[in-house]
């Protein structure tokens, strides 16, 4: 029991060597990362709920990282993980298993940390306060990340002008459409200039004009400051413009991780499209459902 006892501290040890000295290499690292829930019941069998050994697996065991500067996306069909471990990263939800690093910092033992370093856009649950105005809601949440009123005075009108809020960020947010609720919470995960992007379907709710603006504006300006992305899209095209890798995830497996060219080689396939149907053995057309992951 003792020469185990020791070999097993010596494994671990290893791994934490080897993961501490990547932290200053990759701004996101992903260390076997296990995600697990309890399963839902009705009934007097949910009163059960919190006492149930979770059972129902988002993520099985992912390992990946980020480099500064690099975009990778995360394709997957729904409920394949993507959200989960997107929330991971973003600190709102808590690992079952493994290691999130961002930015140096680890989501579960220094969350306040992380968040300081990312930029979160969610596709659903914005959590604005709706009586307020874009423009308050804006600087309600650059003040939560201590940026300065001067600075907000300048950033958000700058920010408002690249996604065309116009007078949307004087409005009430319970009188936007979704869209433009949509672009705000994208102003919003861009505010401070993060060194980090986590975005789970950036332009699920755009139209096509403000869904081609933005991914300009994330290849030329965001990419261009060194920020690293990592984000979740069923829309290929999107993946292909972006995406220096792609990471395909099947039922919280990692089954590829390469760029959209080497996919495509390895699978000797044409097209992005075809690479995911022959990683996965899924059909390619249930990449284009809409609700999220």
């Amino acid at each position: 029991m003792s020469v185990w006892l020791r070999s097993r501290g010596i494994i671990v040890f290893v791994r934490e060597t080897r993961l501490n000295s990547r932290m200053s290499e990759f701004p996101i690292i992903v260390d076997r990362l296990e995600k697990y829930f309890p399963r839902a019941y009705r009934g007097w069998r949910a009163l059960l709920q919190p006492f149930l050994a979770p059972a129902m697996a988002a993520l099985r065991g992912i390992s990946l990282d980020v480099g500064p500067g690099e975009a990778v996306a995360l394709l997957g069909t729904n409920g394949a993980g993507k959200s989960t471990l997107l929330r991971i990263l973003a600190t709102l939800l808590l690992p079952t298993a493994g290691k999130a690093i961002v930015a140096g910092h680890d989501a579960v033992r220094d969350p306040a940390a992380v968040r300081r370093q990312i930029g979160y856009h969610a596709g659903s649950d914005l959590g604005f306060y709706a009586r307020l105005t874009g423009r308050e809601n804006l600087r309600f949440f650059g003040r939560l990340n201590h940026l300065s009123d001067s600075y907000l005075r300048t950033r958000i009108p700058a920010l408002g002008e690249v996604f065309e809020l116009g007078d949307a960020l004087e409005r009430q947010v319970r009188t936007l459409s979704s869209g433009t609720v949509q672009r705000l919470s994208l102003v919003r995960a861009l505010l401070h200039e993060p060194k980090v992007l986590l975005l789970d379907e950036p332009t699920r709710s755009l139209d096509a004009l403000a869904a081609a603006n933005f991914r300009r504006f994330l290849k030329n300006e965001v990419r261009r400051q060194g920020t690293s992305l990592l984000f979740a899209s069923h829309t290929l095209s999107e993946i292909e413009l972006l995406a220096d890798r792609v990471a395909v995830i099947q039922e919280g497996n990692l089954v590829a991780l390469d760029t959209p060219a080497a996919l495509k080689a390895k699978s000797a396939t044409s097209t992005l499209e075809e690479a995911f149907s022959f990683f996965t053995g899924h059909a390619a057309h249930l990449l284009e459902e809409t609700a999220p992951s």
